[in-house]
């Protein structure tokens, strides 16, 4: 069945915005005024959504940086913290009740109010990050925590009121404009219903046993707390029944499309999800917006994503005279890629697509890990390297992920990787930013064992690892690079592509061959064989060789 017919019979689709009231568990705040669904040429259905050109601008900029930073980066135990700490005898179980206590004493709710957020300095961070070459900046707006990072009106529970209380997106924005950076912001909490029902558990085994954790809990029970006045429900939206295989772990997964036995989530708290977004974009004036969803929020029991990507876009438009937005989204079918642009997690495509997309991935976990610093886990400026290289020859762009420590800084092993991008970049970035695929992305035996797509990606490091005779090509103009993914040492390169009977060239000559950031001539010859490059005795890098070819093209 397709995702557009699964609608029919599983929800109603939100009316038009509607004077508030209270809503109890999901936190509808009474006296709030309801902000508006912008006008404008786009309406919130697919058809309407399909006149979406990504912005030139998106297209021109190849290289983002995210700030992935939420409370759930203050216990530094690595990602979705806030679901493993209530997964009895799972790693980050055990280390939140060495650490803070059992989860019925001390739950999600008591991490947030550990989270001060004391060395944030957005300012100096984005300087490193555009020093490395960051065209544009993303910050996590909220998590499937369901914890807002900015001031919030329709969520109580959100970072200027508890936590940090500082406007964390108002910040990461202003230091971006100040630099220049288009600024985005990443929304995870449409599934925080399903996310968190592991809060409604309790022990099955030990002391503890049966013993509900604080997922249940309601604004009564704070009288004499540090929440006092606060509804965690507001926060953990648990006020309802189970998604039927709930205790499995895994489910989530499978019911991340809101399928397969997913709870079905109110329409209050899909209005609620929707005003908070309307707002987030009104307040704070994102050129991105990235949602960790299947195609758009609650889709497809709930039309809040047609109605948030509408309004971003009309809202766009009424700002700078056109359309300037970029809005992605996961898992998308044909007619979707029209309507966004499609991001893949931690994974590749393995061909040149027809229409920009993006890979969001990270050089360690989503969230602050400690034990991946510790251990020297981090990929390396290298691997980045390599991957925005792979993605750009195939009309994609790159969105990286630094984790944010607990206290707003970034740790000194991910400051080396940075700057080793950076390094790359001052060299050679003219092969990556405005450049436009070849008519073919490139060469090598790591296309043979390219790993297919899983899900929303999650092919990234499953074939083999780049080499020097891994070409790479992009194209600006009248000239066409080609990227080797290593030093080739005194063996040269020979690229087979650019053979002189290469269907590609249609008949070309090549004219010249240089290499950037190489101030000398190269030796070079064109041959049946393929482009003979000599290389010179001194390299300008190990990570990656930017070849510069004219005549190719043109």
């Amino acid at each position: 069945m397709k995702r557009r017919d699964l609608i029919k019979g599983v929800a109603a689709a939100v009316p038009a915005f509607y004077l508030s009231k209270a809503f109890g568990s999901v936190g509808m705040l009474a006296a709030n005024p309801v902000p508006r669904i912008a006008d404008g040429p786009f309406k919130p259905d697919w058809e309407s959504l399909k006149q979406y050109k990504v912005p030139d601008w998106f297209r021109d900029a190849k290289f983002g940086l995210w700030a992935h930073w939420g409370p759930q980066c203050q216990p530094e135990r690595g990602d979705w913290y806030a679901r493993g700490m209530y997964q009895e005898g799972s790693d980050q179980y055990k280390y939140h009740i060495e650490k803070y206590g059992h989860p019925s004493k001390f739950g999600f709710k008591d991490v947030i109010n550990e989270w001060k957020a004391e060395n944030w300095q957005p300012g100096e961070l984005l300087d490193l990050y555009k020093r490395a070459g960051a065209k544009y900046f993303m910050a996590l707006a909220n998590h499937h925590d369901g914890f807002d990072l900015y001031n919030s009106t329709y969520q109580s529970w959100n970072s200027t009121k508890m936590g940090p209380k500082k406007d964390l997106i108002g910040g990461w924005a202003k230091a971006a404009k100040e630099r220049g950076l288009p600024f985005g912001v990443t929304v995870h909490a449409a599934h925080t219903w399903t996310w968190l029902e592991v809060a409604q558990r309790s022990d099955k085994t030990g002391a503890m046993k049966g013993i509900p954790y604080d997922g249940k809990l309601t604004k009564s029970d704070g009288a004499g707390k540090w929440w006092s006045g606060y509804d965690p429900q507001e926060l953990y939206a648990q006020n309802h029944e189970l998604s039927k295989d709930s205790l499995d772990d895994h489910a989530i997964h499978r019911e991340w499309n809101w399928g397969n036995g997913a709870s079905m989530p109110s329409k209050a708290y899909c209005d609620k999800f929707l005003n908070r977004t309307i707002e987030l974009i009104d307040k704070y004036g994102p050129d991105l917006i990235y949602f960790d969803d299947t195609a758009l929020p609650l889709w497809p029991v709930n039309d809040a994503g047609l109605k948030i990507a509408a309004h971003m876009y009309n809202t766009s438009v009424k700002k700078h005279g056109k359309l300037n937005a970029a809005l992605f989204g996961k898992i998308l079918d044909e007619q979707q890629r029209k309507c966004m642009i499609w991001d893949i997690e931690r994974g590749q495509s393995n061909q040149i697509e027809p229409e920009p997309w993006q890979t969001d991935t990270c050089i360690g976990g989503w969230h602050y890990d400690r034990r991946i610093f510790e251990n020297k886990g981090y990929k390396s400026a290298k691997t980045v390297i390599h991957t925005l290289t792979d993605v750009v020859s195939k009309n994609g762009n790159l969105l990286l992920n630094i984790p944010v420590k607990g206290d707003g800084t970034i740790d000194s092993e991910e400051r080396k990787i940075v700057e080793g991008i950076a390094a790359w970049m001052h060299i050679n970035s003219e092969a990556i930013y405005a450049t436009r695929p070849w008519a073919i992305f490139g060469e090598g035996p790591a296309i043979e064992s390219a790993a297919p797509l899983d899900a929303q990606g999650f092919n990234e490091g499953k074939g083999k690892p780049f080499t020097a005779d891994d070409i790479r090509f992009t194209k600006k103009g009248n000239t066409l690079y080609a990227i080797a993914l290593g030093w080739p040492g005194e063996k040269g390169s020979v690229i087979k592509g650019l053979a002189s009977a290469s269907a590609q060239l249609s008949g070309k000559k090549i004219s010249n061959v240089s290499m950037v950031g190489h101030p000398g001539k190269l030796s070079w010859e064109q041959t049946g064989e393929g482009l003979k490059i000599k290389t010179p005795a001194v390299k300008p890098d190990d990570i990656a060789v930017v070849y510069k070819i004219e005549g190719a093209i043109g």
